[in-house]
C-alpha cells in the first residue's frame, strides 16, 4: 500500500468515485486512453496487497475478482491466494520481466487520502510507489496505476488501514475489477478490428 495518495505523478491523474452510476464505465475510458491498443507489448496488471490487512487488501481482492472473471487479453498477477506483497514484490517483478517481453505494466494498490476523496478511484500515467510513507524502500510499479482511496491518512495509519472497512473496499474492488474487465473486452475488441484492417491492407 502507498499511504499517501499525493505521492503519485500527478500528471493525467483522474478521480471516479467507486458508487458512481457510470463510475465501470468512466473507469473503462481512462484505461484505453491510457492504454496503448496497437502495440506487441503484453498488458500485466500487478494488483499488491496484503489480506492481513482490511485495507490493504483492495489489490489481491481485485485480482481475485478478475481471475474469477477469466479476463481476456490482459495477464492478473496478486491475488488472495497469491499477494504481491512488500516481502516478495522484488522477486514477483524479476519473475513478470523473465515470462514477459517488455510488458505495459498496470500497477494496483490501495492508498490513503484526505476525508472528501475517500472512496474514490485514481487513475494517472506513471507507477505506483508501494510503502512509501512508512520507510520501505520498494520498487515503483506500473507504466500507469490505478488507486483506490480506502481511508483518511495522516495519523497513526497502520491502526487507520486495520480498522478500514471490509463493505467500502469490497465494493471498490468490485468497480474496478468490473471496469478492468469491461476494459479487457473492448481492447480483444479493438485489437481484432485492427488485424481485420492490416489484413485487409495487405491483401
Amino acid at each position: 500500500m502507498n499511504l499517501k495518495a499525493h505521492l503519485f505523478d500527478r500528471k493525467a491523474k483522474t478521480y471516479i468515485l467507486h458508487d458512481d452510476v457510470y463510475a465501470v464505465q468512466s473507469l473503462a475510458t481512462e484505461l484505453l486512453a491510457n492504454i496503448p491498443t496497437i502495440t506487441s507489448r503484453p498488458i500485466v496488471l500487478l494488483c499488491i496487497g496484503t489480506d492481513r490487512s482490511t485495507g490493504d487488501s483492495l489489490g489481491p481482492l481485485i485480482g481475485t475478482l478478475l481471475e474469477e472473471k477469466r479476463l481476456p487479453s490482459f495477464y492478473v498477477y496478486g491475488t488472495l491466494d497469491e499477494p504481491i506483497h512488500a516481502v516478495n514484490l522484488e522477486d514477483r517483478l524479476k519473475e513478470i520481466q523473465m515470462k514477459h517481453v517488455n510488458p505495459f505494466i498496470v500497477g494496483i494498490d490501495a492508498c490513503l487520502g484526505r476525508m472528501k476523496n475517500v472512496g474514490m478511484i485514481q487513475v494517472g500515467n506513471g507507477p505506483v510507489k508501494p510503502g512509501a510513507g512508512v520507510n520501505k524502500e520498494l520498487p515503483a510499479v506500473g507504466d500507469i496505476h490505478i488507486t483506490g482511496i480506502v481511508n483518511v491518512s495522516g495519523f497513526m495509519e497502520f491502526f487507520v488501514l486495520q480498522n478500514t472497512r471490509l463493505n467500502l473496499v469490497m465494493k471498490m474492488a468490485r468497480t474496478i475489477a468490473d471496469g478492468i474487465y469491461l476494459t479487457g473486452l473492448l481492447y480483444q475488441k479493438t485489437m481484432i478490428q485492427e488485424e481485420k484492417t492490416n489484413e485487409t491492407g495487405t491483401r
